[in-house]
């Protein structure tokens, strides 16, 4: 149950494991060399990496000291190196930047029926939206995923009905552990492993097979293939389907049990890029507290190498919510995605004496008798002689004595940070027959207690049972089994646990981009999991949990839709057709809120809930061009020569503007606006060009302001933009003017023909933020 519990904590709750690299001696670190964009055509690229791998070979004097060479998409290598010799490599001509290789963590039935339920009310103000249809097949799109690895054998990945496989796909299988080049078919056409174990004779790491579960999930959340009747053990009973269950899949294993090693990110991306590929879906980042530096961090690098050879990069925002500014992957070339929460709870009911019925949100299998028979008590009236109010009241371990726990259900409280896991442990160490957990923060996610009678409630109605604990001679509950309750109100709302904007590195860009269903979702497994099977049931096919790692590939699903029917757009234009058509309503017709109940700010949701249809005709895009991202560098901080490293696709006579400033990459064209540091009295302009792609060859579209708050007054101009062909580009400017200062103002402008409505959000802060 503890190994359970720890792998509930790792898919959830992003430890803090980060940026260290177990097993390895302080003089025998991996480096990673960054030598920006492959140019295997110029001779001073040659050069510049031919005189790197003489250094390393030279130093060494062992080719076995390079753990992996990038040159693909990207180049440059990972080795094993001292201090001393990491800061001399750093000097050579071409090498961009040098660092210690970071460790990163991993970070669906009802869902897409949830989401096309919510498309099908947004219809009704975007009506063009409904023409596109789904289900009709243009360009074959490949969806790669970057996780742990992938189980084949699951009925997800069947490629009944499915084509031949793409002739340009250059990617292949490898085998390994428990994997065949066989396991690959038409819906898995590639799977490759970089991973490398602490102990190399064990053979589990060197296999594309994933021996966790969440790459499994991904990968069918994103495009399983339909499965009829699936369920975690009756839990979610339905239709199976991924986003895009047309799509391909191409497996990358960059995961182990203790994390994700940046250098072998890295190598998944360059083969990605060599393979192929047309959607990056990535689960995985670091944490909020060690955030890398752009020029230092895995994800951001090969992202955007990734987009520079046309793939669309969508990546989790990371579990460190609620909290304000622990967004991660905020590089503008990312789609960031947050989660929300879908109509469908887990309802783990509390039964009191009296039959008094209070609903708590779990999964349990618990098998105890279904009246309210079993003595209850709180836990803080259980405490030992020496041990605090405070630690008793949260269950925890040392604090309870075991003769007040033994044969009873446990009323504990959230009164200091400790995991469910662990209070479990401690009430049934004691002999506690169940445990009624008060916690606002985890009411809204179902945590999987197998068959142990545990539920978490609000804590609301954790004051009610205390005060029938308060008044009753004996009182008595039961806590009764899981049932799955759909159409749940309001929904979506915002996961406590999804990172929250603004972003750490420039508050110039606006994070997250969007949100997606992230709590509750089923979706396949890994096969032969003890961990997340209930005693005397069989080993699950489908599993359900939660994390802005499950909300992410409901987005890569629908990047691959639109890529299908518009297969000469780019990564950009995908992802403003996704941001542009976000719906900001819940399923009671009210705005999304966060868990608290509070409206949601696009520092929670970017610009929205995706929509399953409004991307595939979105009227009008926002392009966010290569011009883009390397003034965005420069603004950033790097100068012209180290650009003309990174990129391959550099315009001629590029230089960065003299007066660069993180406040001009606000003007970068993205699809949303975030403007940072504006003072009282003080006015700023942006500019946004807008691409015509909604096949009308004359319309006019208007905008439309709204403003959160009156301390910002907000003028676009011109009135209107008259498009007279298709493809056709336009310009407009947003002056942003403080009447007062405030920490932070939030708003959107709508630009509409009466046929779409295209939609960005935008947040402006004081200096005071």
């Amino acid at each position: 149950m503890g190994y359970q519990s720890v792998l509930f904590l790792f898919y959830l709750l992003l430890p803090s494991l980060l940026l260290k690299v177990s097993g390895r001696s302080e003089n025998d670190d991996v480096y990673i060399i960054y030598m920006g964009a492959a140019f295997p055509g110029t001779a001073s690229f040659r050069s510049d990496r031919a005189g790197v791998l003489s250094l390393l070979l030279r130093q060494k004097n062992n080719s076995n000291s390079i753990i992996r060479s990038y040159r693909h998409g990207i180049s440059g290598f990972a080795a094993r190196l001292s201090a001393a010799e990491a800061q001399q490599i750093a000097q050579k001509p071409g090498v961009v930047s040098v660092f210690p290789d970071p460790v990163f963590q991993l970070h669906t039935t009802r869902s897409w029926d949830f989401l096309k339920y919510q498309t099908d009310v947004e219809i009704e103000s975007n009506p063009k939206s409904e023409s596109s249809n789904s289900s009709s097949r243009g360009y074959d799109t490949i969806i790669g995923t970057l996780d742990s690895g992938i189980s084949p054998e699951s009925e997800s990945f069947s490629d009944k009905d499915m084509g031949p496989i793409p002739s340009r796909w250059k990617g292949s299988c490898k085998s390994g552990q428990e994997f065949n080049t066989s396991n690959c078919n038409r819906k898995l056409i590639g799977a490759k492993y970089f991973t490398e174990g602490p102990d190399e004779d064990d053979d589990e790491f060197f296999s594309p097979r994933d021996f966790i579960g969440h790459g499994t999930h991904v990968a069918s959340t994103a495009a399983g293939a339909v499965v009829q009747g699936a369920s975690y053990y009756g839990l979610a009973a339905g239709t199976a389907k991924g986003g895009s269950p047309s799509s391909r899949i191409a497996s990358y294993r960059v995961c182990e049990p203790d994390g994700c090693l940046g250098s072998n990110i890295l190598a998944a991306f360059d083969e990605a890029i060599a393979d192929g590929v047309d959607v990056l879906s990535i689960s995985l980042g670091s944490s909020s507290l060690f955030i890398p530096e752009l020029q230092k961090d895995p994800i951001a690098i090969g992202s955007f190498h990734a987009v520079q050879n046309g793939i669309v990069v969508i990546c989790s925002a990371g579990n460190d919510g609620p909290d304000s500014g622990t967004v991660v992957n905020t590089a503008p070339w990312i789609m960031t995605v947050g989660a929300t929460t879908i109509d469908r709870s887990f309802e783990s009911t509390v039964v009191l004496g009296g039959n008094k019925v209070i609903k708590g949100e779990a999964i349990n299998f618990a098998d105890i008798q279904k009246k309210p028979s079993y003595p209850l008590t709180y836990a803080k009236y259980a405490k030992k002689a020496n041990a605090s109010d405070q630690d008793a009241s949260n269950c925890t371990p040392g604090s309870l004595d075991e003769d007040k726990i033994k044969g009873k259900i446990v009323l504990c409280s959230r009164t200091a940070d400790l995991l469910m896991s662990i209070k479990q442990m401690a009430i049934q160490d004691l002999g506690g027959i169940g445990l009624i957990l008060a916690d606002d923060h985890s009411r809204g996610v179902a945590s999987n207690f197998l068959e142990f009678p545990m539920t978490v409630i609000s804590s609301k109605d954790g004051t009610q049972i205390l005060t029938y604990i308060n008044s009753t001679q004996n009182p008595v509950a039961t806590i009764l089994p899981t049932v799955a309750k759909e159409k749940y109100k309001p929904a979506p709302a915002v996961a406590y646990f999804s990172a929250r904007g603004p972003a750490s590195g420039s508050r110039n860009i606006l994070k997250p981009d969007i949100v997606a269903p992230g709590v509750n979702i089923l979706a396949a497994w890994r096969g032969g999991d003890k961990s997340m099977t209930p005693k005397g049931r069989d080993f699950p096919l489908y599993n359900v949990i939660s994390g802005t790692s499950m909300a992410t590939p409901h987005v890569s699903g629908i990047a691959a839709e639109v890529k299908s029917q518009n297969p000469t757009w780019t990564p950009s234009a995908i992802k403003s057709a996704i941001m542009t058509t976000a719906s900001q309503t819940n399923n009671i017709k009210g705005q999304i809120t966060t868990e608290s109940g509070d409206i949601a700010s696009p520092y929670d949701i970017g610009a929205g809930e995706m929509s399953t249809t409004g991307p595939l005709n979105p009227g009008l895009v926002y392009e966010t061009t290569t011009l883009d991202y390397l003034n965005y560098l420069c603004y950033y901080g790097y100068n012209t020569s180290s650009i003309k490293v990174i990129s391959n696709t550099l315009p001629d006579g590029f230089a960065c503007p003299k007066q660069s400033s993180v406040e001009l990459i606000s003007n970068i064209n993205y699809p949303s606006i975030s403007v940072s540091n504006l003072k009282a009295k003080q006015s700023r302009d942006v500019t946004r060009t807008l691409t015509n792609v909604g096949g009308d060859g004359d319309t006019t579209y208007t905008p439309t302001i709204e403003l959160m708050s009156q301390t910002l007054q907000v003028k676009v101009a011109p009135v209107q933009l008259r498009f007279t062909k298709n493809g056709q580009k336009l310009s407009y400017q947003v002056t942003f003017s403080a009447i007062s200062t405030e920490a932070d103002t939030f708003g959107s402008i709508t630009w509409s023909n009466g046929n779409y409505k295209v939609r960005i959000p935008f947040a402006v802060s004081g200096a005071s933020s």
